[in-house]
């Protein structure tokens, strides 16, 4: 990331949440509860992007060089800079925290089903829905933008600048390809290594005892496969070939994300660092204000960097270093306060939970058509975005509840 630029906004239209682990896995009550509350955070996060002080002006038409309307699909008039910190806030971590949750039941679930079956239920749960939103969601979610860069309306209009793009953006759904292709990584070194996960367990076994230390692992870890990547791609660039999108600069930091995950969850989440006695969980009071203090550190280093003009390597590598250690910090702080205190069942948190896979898959339309209706009204932005927010995730939430009574669905999200 630069230091002279804001946190990628392209990232921040494309977040995803990892599936809920694979039937038979036992379930684990804090981590289902911290995916719940990611879910609500990725709503919340698309809902006020459209007011956002920095958003990019609406596109002249969907072919416009920028297509910056990937990232905004709807811009509004109306900002709110409060806004901005919350989007700032969640770009600099959440992404990375949903492949290291997605990583956790890795190992178990290889161990116990084999490479072949884990592999058929990772197409079933990941490849399926990617189709899915990909091919259908994602359109209907960009149709708005075509709508707002003054386009004629109509089907053959918006088909005609969509199937001109040279690729197809699948919207937030590139999380899911990509959790998909480090899944078939995984089997792959399953089949190769039969005792990698074992090994990587090992590696992770000290973290219960010192998870100090298994931070600065993972930051180092971190940092040696994020800034070299971002001093040569710059944050702001995605790869895509057709559907398959990803942000080049942070491909290898996700890898590392997950593969802690991988580690933490093959030494047992409830006796490693995720333990509910554990001392991370124990120590959740430090981790929370580091967390507030490292994001304030990157925002300090991004604004001064702006308002001096200082786009030097320097302060790229100070604004890279501020990322890693912000992103490592806020990710232990939610997962010591989740492991610390999320030990009771509630049965609003339970469904949310059974749902919060489906409410990503379907959420992104609701949010961009509850964007573009609210365009001409005089609401301060706050209110639009609080509108949007609350809209999106009762509708997305009771769509899915219904469509999950249906065996098949339920099967798949």
């Amino acid at each position: 990331m630069s230091a002279a630029q804001l946190p990628s906004l392209v990232s921040q239209q494309q977040t995803a949440l990892p599936p809920a682990h694979a039937p038979g896995v036992q379930r684990n009550l804090a981590i289902g509860y911290l995916r719940a509350f990611l879910t609500v955070l990725v709503l919340a996060h698309h809902s006020v992007l459209a007011y956002h002080p920095a958003a990019p002006p609406p596109p002249a038409s969907l072919l416009a060089p920028s297509r910056w309307w990937q990232a905004f699909p709807v811009v509004d008039s109306h900002h709110w800079g409060p806004f901005g910190l919350l989007v700032g806030f969640n770009d600099m971590f959440f992404m990375s925290l949903m492949f290291l949750l997605s990583g956790l039941f890795v190992c178990q679930s290889l161990a116990r089903k084999g490479g072949s079956a884990f592999l058929r239920d990772r197409m079933l749960r990941l490849g399926l829905p990617f189709v899915v939103a990909a091919g259908f969601v994602a359109p209907l979610a960009y149709y708005p933008s075509y709508l707002q860069s003054g386009a004629i309306p109509g089907v053959a209009g918006f088909w005609h600048q969509w199937s001109s793009l040279g690729n197809w953006p699948a919207g937030p759904a590139w999380f899911i390809w990509l959790l998909l292709a480090f899944d078939c990584v995984a089997v792959l070194l399953f089949a190769l290594m039969p005792a990698w996960g074992q090994g990587m367990g090992r590696l992770a076994s000290g973290a219960a005892c010192r998870p100090f230390a298994f931070f600065g692992l993972l930051m180092a870890a971190s940092a040696i496969a994020y800034i070299p990547m971002e001093f040569a791609f710059n944050a702001f660039r995605w790869a895509s070939f057709g559907p398959f999108t990803f942000q080049t600069s942070r491909l290898l930091h996700y890898a590392v994300y997950f593969l802690a995950g991988v580690g933490i969850g093959a030494y047992r989440i409830e006796r490693g660092l995720l333990a509910a006695d554990g001392r991370l969980a124990r120590q959740w009071f430090l981790w929370l204000p580091a967390a507030m203090g490292t994001f304030i550190c990157a925002v300090t280093v991004i604004v001064v960097a702006m308002s001096t003009h200082s786009a030097t390597h320097l302060w790229e590598l100070l604004g890279d270093f501020a990322f890693v250690v912000s992103c490592a910090a806020t990710s232990f702080a939610l997962l010591a306060l989740f492991v610390r205190f999320a030990r009771r069942r509630a049965r609003v948190a339970d469904s949310l939970n059974d749902n919060a896979y489906g409410m990503y898959l379907i959420h992104y339309p609701f949010v961009s058509w509850l964007q573009y209706a609210l365009l001409k009204t005089d609401l301060p932005a706050s209110a639009k975005g609080a509108i949007v927010f609350l809209s999106a995730l009762a509708l997305s939430w009771g769509v899915i509840a219904m469509m999950r009574r249906i065996p098949a669905v339920a099967r798949v999200i």
